[in-house]
């Protein structure tokens, strides 16, 4: 848990079969991002979504709505990337080879990717429930596709809870 006060307006719950998941947003890194973020989370969008890529020891990738890999909101999204590290429980904005590709799908680190390091969007961060993080099911060795994947049952701004 964070030693602040998390405030609601940019605090984002997952709530998954086997509990809930908080992610602290970051306004003052990802502006763009963290307000698509919650208005997607406001209109439902992310309900009912897969983790459809979850790689063994990287990160779990959900926010497509086709499940594939290759479904989006059809909103595209600036880079806006930091000198934030990406470490355990951070979350980051998936996209294309363009770095202007980011539009629905995240992820969350299982490990530090240094790698990753100003190539993606950090937005967030888990503050509660990484143990349900480390639980969703992986991915085939290689691909990380998921065969049956676990799911988002509802994703919310805690503001409006």
């Amino acid at each position: 848990m964070t030693d602040h006060t998390l405030d609601p307006e940019n605090t984002l719950v997952i709530d998954m079969n086997a509990g809930r998941i908080t992610i602290e947003m970051f306004p003052q890194l990802a502006p763009m991002h963290v307000a698509r973020i919650k208005e997607l989370a406001r209109e439902g969008f992310y309900d009912g979504i897969v983790f459809h890529r979850v790689i063994e020891g990287f990160m779990a990738q959900t926010g497509d709505p086709t499940g594939t890999g290759t479904g989006g909101s059809g909103k595209k999204l600036i880079a806006e990337f930091t000198d934030q590290s990406f470490e355990r429980g951070t979350v980051g904005m998936a996209r294309a080879q363009n770095p202007n590709s980011g539009d629905s799908q995240f992820f969350i680190m299982f490990a530090p990717a240094p790698h990753l390091n100003g190539q993606y969007t950090v937005w967030g961060q888990v503050v509660e429930g990484m143990d349900l993080v480390d639980g969703i099911k992986r991915g085939l060795p290689g691909s990380g596709v998921v065969d049956e994947p676990d799911h988002m049952n509802s994703v919310r701004v805690l503001a409006d809870i």
